[in-house]
């Protein structure tokens, strides 16, 4: 359904402008680009894990780093945003935006605490600006998201809007899947707490990133829950279409709800097509959706979709099929997070070991290897896979064997990607951010 959002806060009107500084981007938004293929060939080869630095902050990190041209940008949970030397860590400029959420302010606990930015930034270059969206908690509005563009060479806020999920209660809202910025607009993606309380829906919400009103907002048309909140957010293909993973729905029974799928929109938040289980009234009974991963979009014109249940489908990408239209379809993992993608071979977060699966021209799939070693999202480098696990960060070949470890500190676990730049590896961690180097 398409709704118009309407904007509570007042755009600001100060507009700072400066030129682009950042050389390039090699990594913008999570996993790299907008199809989350987290595979960055043209860093350094893998030869050894080594500590470049760290850098203590003011609060976990639980978005990826983003990385542009030289400079490091880092979020935490108390609502800070860091733009750092990705050579030696240091402070380019840091601004504090707003009064993290207590878990007292929300519908449910949830599993983050404070909650502040959870969802990876994204940087658009059009305008200069990074996209970050608090949760903060205020007298007048209570628990409430934020948007902010902030201009990226001084860190200065160019645009601030209250954005919300029409008719929703906005403190059982959470946005932790990444931001994404295509054609003009940036995307953001809406899920539940941890425990799935209180009245929510997910959803795309659609902004102008030069600050324009006039936004939209696609809500999953169930009665309730229906989230999208895997950590890789919206994948945007080429085309412009923007593909989700969306979890359990209210419904068990009768007319398919638009939960538990993968669904494609448009930019302007109109549903084009979509995929769902044909046992997705059972998924939605046991909470055995399909929203868990952000669906990997390989070379060849497929989806690899894999979620809770731990049976995955191939999709034709530009025709996903309806209830039980998929091209294939077998028993893999369960899998949480983001998957890396090199071509038509995937890299899933299964939560028995990274899994290796190659999808064929003909769309069927064939896992290779498990890396039990680790469960997180991993990301594709030149030379090795790079994931973390617990409090370590571990280098993996291309056959599925450990090729060097070493120690982050406290990490958010699941919610810990990598970023990669030139000859270094960015990891957050509960207290702030390390680099290191490959060799």
């Amino acid at each position: 359904m398409r709704r118009p959002l309407v904007p509570v806060a007042v755009l600001l009107t100060s507009v700072v402008t400066a030129a682009l500084t950042v050389a390039a981007t090699p990594w913008p938004t999570d996993h790299g680009n907008n199809q989350r293929s987290g595979y960055y060939p043209s860093g350094t080869k893998f030869g050894h894990l080594a500590r470049a630095w760290g850098k203590g902050l003011d609060g976990a990190v639980y978005g990826s780093p983003i990385v542009l041209g030289g400079y490091l940008v880092v979020a935490t949970e108390n609502n800070t945003v860091y733009e750092l030397n990705a050579t030696t860590g240091a402070v380019r400029w840091s601004r504090h935006l707003a009064t993290p959420a207590p878990t007292s302010s929300l519908a449910c606990s949830g599993n983050i605490s404070p909650s502040g930015i959870t969802g990876t930034p994204a940087f658009d270059a059009a305008t200069n600006r990074i996209f970050v969206v608090t949760n903060s908690v205020n007298a007048q509005f209570g628990a409430h998201h934020e948007i902010f563009g902030l201009n990226a060479t001084t860190g200065a806020t160019v645009m601030n809007r209250r954005v919300a999920v029409p008719g929703q209660a906005e403190n059982a809202e959470q946005e932790r899947g990444a931001l994404a910025v295509s054609g003009g607009n940036v995307y953001i993606p809406f899920g539940g707490l941890n425990g799935d309380c209180g009245q929510y829906k997910g959803a795309v919400v659609s902004l102008k990133t030069n600050g324009a009103l006039g936004g939209t907002a696609w809500v999953t048309p169930t009665a309730r829950e229906g989230g999208i909140w895997a950590p890789g957010g919206a994948v945007v293909a080429r085309d412009g279409s923007v593909y989700v993973a969306i979890g359990n729905g209210a419904s068990t029974s009768g007319a398919y709800d638009g939960s538990d799928s993968v669904t494609r929109i448009s930019p302007t938040s109109t549903r084009l097509d979509y995929f769902a289980p044909s046992t997705w009234p059972s998924d939605n009974a046991s909470d055995l959706d399909l929203g868990s991963m952000t669906p990997a979009l390989t070379a060849n014109g497929y989806i690899l979709q894999a979620g809770k249940s731990g049976t995955a489908y191939v999709l034709k990408a530009d025709r996903l099929g309806g209830v039980g239209g998929q091209v294939s379809t077998g028993n893999l993992c369960r899998a949480f997070g983001v998957s890396a993608v090199t071509g038509s071979t995937v890299y899933l977060p299964c939560t028995n070991g990274i899994t290796r699966v190659e999808v064929t021209a003909s769309g069927q799939f064939r896992k290779v290897w498990t890396f039990a070693g680790a469960t997180s999202s991993p990301v594709a480098g030149n030379g090795a896979l790079y994931a973390v696990a617990g409090s370590n960060l571990l280098a993996i070949s291309g056959a599925g064997k450990q090729l060097g470890s070493i120690a982050l500190g406290s990490t958010p676990s699941r919610f810990s990607t990598p970023a990669l730049e030139g000859s270094k590896v960015f990891v957050g961690t509960n207290s702030g951010i390390v680099a290191m180097s490959v060799g």
